[in-house]
This record gives C-alpha cells, structure tokens and sequence, in this order.
C-alpha cells in the first residue's frame, strides 16, 4: 500500500488517499473530488473539471496519469 494526498493529484486538499496500485488511488481521487463538489466545497470544483477532462480525453492525459504512476511507483510502501 501507498500514500498520495488529493495535492499530489492537483487537488486542493491533504485528504490521503491509501491502495495498493496507482490506478486505484487516481479512482479514489475521482470519488473524492466528485463527493467534494457535490456536498459544495468549490475549493475542489478546479480540480474536479479537470479529472473529468480527463476522463473523457485519455489520450490527451497520458502525461498527467503517467505522471501519477511515476511519482506512485518512486513512493515508499506504507
């Protein structure tokens, strides 16, 4: 298991957010800005328009995801 924070995800926050693969935590970051924006918290709003770009625009993201899966792979286990 790793650690990464919703900041290290281009977030606003410290929520940490602990799985076993990068790909896991990239999906608890989505629910994480998705349920932010939804209970009204628009400090997440930025970050939460960008993960659904790029969502729906993978091949544009691959630097950003893998960037993720770079800085996930370089984390110690925890």
């Amino acid at each position: 298991m790793k650690t990464m924070t919703c900041q290290d995800l281009g977030g606003p926050c410290e929520l940490e957010h602990r799985a076993a693969t990068a790909d896991e935590i990239i999906k608890a970051q989505d629910k994480h800005l998705r349920e932010a924006v939804k209970s009204g918290d628009e400090t997440h709003a930025a970050a939460r328009d960008a993960m659904k770009g790029r969502w729906m625009h993978p091949k544009k993201s691959l630097d950003w995801y893998n960037g993720v899966k770079r800085a996930y792979a370089d984390l110690p286990a925890s």
